[in-house]
């Protein structure tokens, strides 16, 4: 929060009880009541929250990675590259370690508000189409980007945001790429399911390569990308709650950063796997994946150096720390 404070606390030498004049605390049995109506609001708004996603999931049939096996195969398939590019961001955090839990925690919840987003753009898409070219490219800019940034960091903030363990402005991306993990798995297995049939029986094995392999292939490329993307904006997410008099500008920065990428990969993808093609003569799936490589890679390794910084500034920073401690220890010393 901001250290402003109210001129008459600010005048005050500490010998005026200021409760409920300019200072408040918890004292009466009014004050607990309110403490509490406000903590059981809040709750139950998150509880809906989650309630609704979970229905909503329902509905779509998202849970049938869970109930029919060949389809949960494929999605495993298909999340094994966003796995690890959310593993290698967890592992590069020079802070302490997140809990498992948390990170679980996110991961679902990353699964239930992507719901939203299902909902938001099957809504507005049709009108968006209508205008051709120039109306798709403007649905993944004004919609399609920001919304599905937005619920993944509403994944984060549900949650692991508000937990003593996020501790460092880094904790952001590390939340926010296993928020885009849990994103990237519940689309991979939606798309998986209606290219290939939740009713579908196949064998484990050749039948099972066959008939789902293709779009398999296609989602495991595009995984990472969400990672990517809600990384960038759990990192401003985390900066925010380290800077509150600026939260709101910062977690809006984060979010145009990450909905911008989204988008431009969005209206790119198609165009530029095309003049790969073209060009190379490559298959039109070893064209996708080049053009994925180049797009993920340029701003993956933005993602590494923006996580590098703040590696180093920390251990700068307590390297410093531990020298002047050493010197301070030095000086006890000589007078001893």
């Amino acid at each position: 929060m901001s250290d402003r404070v109210d001129p008459v606390e600010s005048a005050s030498d500490g010998g005026v009880d200021l409760y409920d004049v300019s200072t408040w605390e918890e004292r009466t049995s009014l004050d607990g009541l309110a403490v509490a109506l406000y903590r059981i609001i809040v709750g139950t708004a998150r509880v809906t929250v989650v309630v609704l996603a979970f229905l909503i999931l329902l509905a779509i049939g998202g849970l049938t990675a869970l109930t029919n096996l060949q389809i949960g195969v494929l999605t495993l398939l298909s999340a094994i590259p966003a796995l690890g590019l959310a593993a290698y961001v967890w592992y590069s955090d020079v802070t302490t370690n997140e809990p498992l839990s948390l990170l679980v925690a996110t991961f679902l919840l990353g699964v239930l508000t992507a719901n939203f987003a299902a909902v938001l753009n099957s809504v507005a898409k049709p009108g968006f189409q209508a205008l051709g070219f120039l109306g798709t490219v403007a649905f993944f800019y004004i919609v399609v980007g920001p919304v599905e940034e937005s619920v993944k960091l509403l994944a984060v903030r549900l949650h692991a945001y508000r937990r003593d363990e996020f501790d460092a402005v880094v904790d952001g991306a590390v939340y926010g790429a296993v928020a885009g993990l849990g994103f990237a798995t519940i689309e991979n297995s939606l798309y998986i399911t209606q290219n290939i049939g939740p009713a579908v029986e196949m064998d484990i094995g050749l039948g099972l390569i066959g008939m789902g392999g293709g779009i398999t292939a296609v989602r495991a490329l595009a995984g990472p990308g969400h990672v990517i993307y809600s990384a960038f904006a759990g990192y401003y997410l985390g900066l925010a709650k380290f800077n509150r008099e600026d939260a709101g500008p910062i977690v809006v920065k984060g979010l145009l950063i990450a909905a911008f990428i989204h988008a431009t990969y969005n209206s790119t993808v198609g165009i530029g796997s095309g003049i790969i093609n073209a060009v190379t003569g490559l298959p039109p799936l070893a064209s996708f994946f080049a053009y994925v490589l180049v797009f993920d890679g340029v701003f993956g390794l933005y993602l590494i150096g923006k996580i590098k910084r703040y590696r180093d500034a920390y251990r700068q920073v307590h390297a410093a720390d531990a020298a002047h401690e050493g010197d301070f220890q030095s000086e006890q010393t000589e007078f001893e």
